[in-house]
Formats: structure tokens, C-alpha cells, sequence
């Protein structure tokens, strides 16, 4: 649990190159989607329960998750009808059991408390820190993490963490820059 063979690789490729075209991913081979996406993954795979990925799009990380951390549950959370409709053919073409596609706005997807209680969030150019960080600690369970891919520069991002219960757990160096929050047990 946790890697990818390469024939998951070129399957997810496939993918992710289909969801480029479609304007769903941004510039660049989906090799290198794919790869940032297994960074989240190495976080990921540290934690247990299931996985919400906030903002899909295109498949990264949601797809990648959910085919390196097989059984476990993924829910890719994708408000925009044509994105959730290209992720929910892509689980399908892909053979993801584990992964669901939620169609919705994450504020409804709170309220409907169907997904709180993940073990790991995990967020790609979702919006802004203090989005992230209200959606990511509703969804979490106590000691949950949540994770955040970080632009090259930015140190100040967090620092209104303890507002949404959450603390700056670590920073992955390297690529792909990753901040992890942890949600802290009520008191």
C-alpha cells in the first residue's frame, strides 16, 4: 500500500493526459501531476480512515490516492458537474472501488456529515489558507491530518492554524513542498 506499479502509472497517465486536454489539469506531462500527487500519498499513507480530497479537478491527487492507498476510501470532492462527471468515468475506467465521487460544494458536504471523521485531507489549489483550513478541520477526525500543497515560497501561510483547531505538524522539503496540519483533540 502506498506505491504505484508501472502499469498503474501509465493508467493514471492516461488519465490525467485525457483531463489536460479537457482543460481540467494544468500544463505539463501528467507525469509529473502523477508524481506530485505521490508525494501527498507518502503523507497519506501514515494515517488510517478514509481520505477526502478537496477540489479534484482532474484527477490529482484524488485518482492517485485512491490507486496507491487501495482499499481505503477516497472521496474526491468536485463541484463542477463536467469535472465530477470526467472523475466518476475515470474511477470507472480505472477500476477505483475505493474511490467516490461527491459532486458538491464542501460546505454542503459538511453539512451533510456523511465524509467528517477522514483520517486525511488533502487539498491541490483548492483556495486560500483560511478555505482550506476551515473546510480540511470540519472534515477531519481528532489527530487527522490535513495536507496542503505549498507554493515554492510562502512561510506565513499557516499561521491562523490554531483558529480552525489545527497545528503546522511539518513542511516536506523538497518536491513537492507539502505543509501537514494536524487537527488537535478537543479539550
Amino acid at each position: 500500500m502506498g506505491e504505484l506499479t508501472a502499469p498503474w502509472a501509465e493508467r493514471l497517465d492516461a488519465v490525467l493526459e485525457e483531463a489536460a486536454r479537457l482543460g481540467f489539469l494544468g500544463g505539463g506531462p501528467a507525469a509529473v501531476h502523477r508524481d506530485h500527487a505521490l508525494g501527498f500519498v507518502a503523507v497519506v499513507a501514515r494515517t488510517e480512515g478514509h481520505v477526502v480530497d478537496l477540489g479534484t479537478g482532474g484527477g490529482v491527487p484524488g485518482l492517485v490516492l485512491a490507486a496507491a492507498l487501495a482499499p481505503r476510501t477516497v472521496v474526491c470532492v468536485e463541484r463542477r458537474a463536467r469535472r465530477a462527471a470526467f472523475l466518476r468515468m475515470a474511477t470507472v475506467r480505472l477500476g477505483l472501488a475505493n474511490a467516490v465521487v461527491e459532486a458538491s460544494d464542501v460546505a454542503a458536504l459538511i453539512a451533510g456529515d456523511h465524509w467528517t471523521g477522514a483520517g486525511a485531507v488533502t487539498a491541490r489549489s483548492f483556495g486560500p489558507p483560511a478555505v482550506t483550513m476551515k473546510a480540511g478541520s470540519a472534515l477531519l477526525a481528532p489527530g487527522g491530518l490535513l495536507v496542503v500543497s505549498e507554493p515554492p515560497a510562502d512561510e506565513d501561510r499557516w499561521a491562523a492554524a490554531a483558529l480552525h483547531g489545527l497545528e503546522l505538524a511539518e513542511r516536506t522539503m523538497g518536491w513537492p513542498r507539502l505543509a501537514v496540519l494536524r487537527l488537535r483533540p478537543a479539550t
